[in-house]
């Protein structure tokens, strides 16, 4: 098992140990230190993925989002070309199961939305340093996608989520901000 494959695990365990009360806290207070944040009030379209636990809650935001007027879009994997792309959701009962139990737009629902109009993306991860590098969950989806993209990116993670290092590779592209229960992490 590599390097990278052994922060994932030790993560995971981690995550897996963050009893509901924290997780319910601490995915609260970084919410409501993104919603005070001048990307997120500036931002019309909003891209975010739907969190599955152990992931910082993200339907609490989707719903301030919605009525705060902004347009939320929420990604779609295609697993063959391994690409992403977002779709525009108005209601979570626009969104189905795939494959992990992970909740995507249906496309017949819902309106495909460019890269460049999307003013924030929400890049989710597993790991982060304090540079704002990232470790996803081994896909590699948001690593494609982000060299084509050009609006503010935040990530939103627990505290214990950011650690001092892990191996970065010349394709990897860090977020300019990350939003912890403790902190807010500006890289450039």
């Amino acid at each position: 098992m590599n390097e990278k494959n052994i922060i994932r695990k030790e993560m995971k365990e981690s995550l897996s140990l963050l009893s509901k009360p924290y997780y319910e806290h601490y995915s609260y207070k970084i919410a409501n230190t993104l919603y005070k944040h001048e990307d997120w009030i500036n931002a019309k379209v909003i891209g975010i993925t739907i969190s599955k636990e152990p992931e910082v809650d993200t339907y609490q935001i989707i719903r301030r989002a919605w009525e705060s007027g902004k347009a939320v879009v929420a990604p779609k994997c295609h697993p063959k070309e391994k690409i992403l792309s977002f779709h525009k959701i108005t209601q979570f009962s626009q969104l189905e199961s795939v494959f992990y139990g992970l909740l995507e737009p249906i496309k017949e629902q819902t309106t495909e939305v460019n890269p460049e109009d999307i003013d924030l993306l929400i890049v989710p991860g597993l790991v982060y340093t304090r540079e704002g590098y990232r470790l996803g969950f081994g896909g590699g989806y948001y690593d494609r996608y982000l060299p084509n993209f050009d609006g503010k990116t935040i990530s939103l993670a627990f505290h214990f989520q950011v650690i001092p290092q892990f191996p970065i590779e010349k394709h990897d592209i860090p977020v300019s901000k990350i939003i912890t229960n403790d902190e807010v992490i500006n890289i450039k």
